[in-house]
């Protein structure tokens, strides 16, 4: 079987046996999706280029407990976002003390959001990234590449074979149960 047409699974195998030329492959077919993730958080290429250097890393330490009941894209966007949240916890907030802050006359303009509004955002990010997880993969897919990945209906219908239309239904679908759900949970 030539390497191309080697499933996710296959290639993991291979590499957990010892073949490290899998493990560039696995990269080689993640990279865009991982990068794409990381860059709509940062807004900054060169710390998104660093991160998921960062995370095909933790991917390449963590392989052996992937289970191939889930879809790899699935776990290796799960990693991902575990790793930005990560970070963004290990970052420690600048701090001005009270007395900085008399001295300048109190004229500074805060920039940062508050912690508060840092924890609600994140976790109402988390909350969205796990409704959508939960998608049914039909709709999942198309939604994921669309929103996160900033493909064309055009692009997504020639990576997923399926014809424009099906992608268009599928991710008007998906927005729809999307809303649905968030409803429910109160977004």
């Amino acid at each position: 079987m030539t390497k191309d047409l080697r499933t996710d699974v296959e290639v993991i195998e291979a590499c957990l046996g010892g073949d490290q030329e899998c493990f560039t492959e696995l990269v080689n077919r993640y990279k865009n999706l991982v990068y794409s993730i990381i860059l709509r958080q940062t807004r900054d290429s060169e710390e998104a280029n660093d991160i998921a250097q960062d995370v095909f890393l933790k991917i390449y330490k963590n392989l052996a407990s992937y289970t191939p009941t889930f879809k790899f894209s699935t776990w290796v966007m799960r990693i991902t976002g575990n790793h930005i949240i990560d970070r963004h916890r290990k970052r420690k907030l600048e701090t001005v003390s009270y007395e900085e802050y008399i001295e300048t006359g109190s004229t500074m303009t805060v920039t940062a959001p508050s912690p508060e509004a840092e924890f609600l955002r994140r976790e109402q990010t988390e909350r969205i990234g796990k409704i959508v997880a939960d998608l049914p993969e039909m709709y999942k897919i198309p939604v994921v590449l669309y929103h996160q990945q900033g493909l064309s209906y055009q692009e997504i219908s020639d990576r997923i074979n399926e014809p424009l239309s099906k992608v268009k239904n599928r991710i008007f679908r998906g927005r729809k149960i999307l809303k649905t759900l968030l409803a429910d949970t109160g977004e």
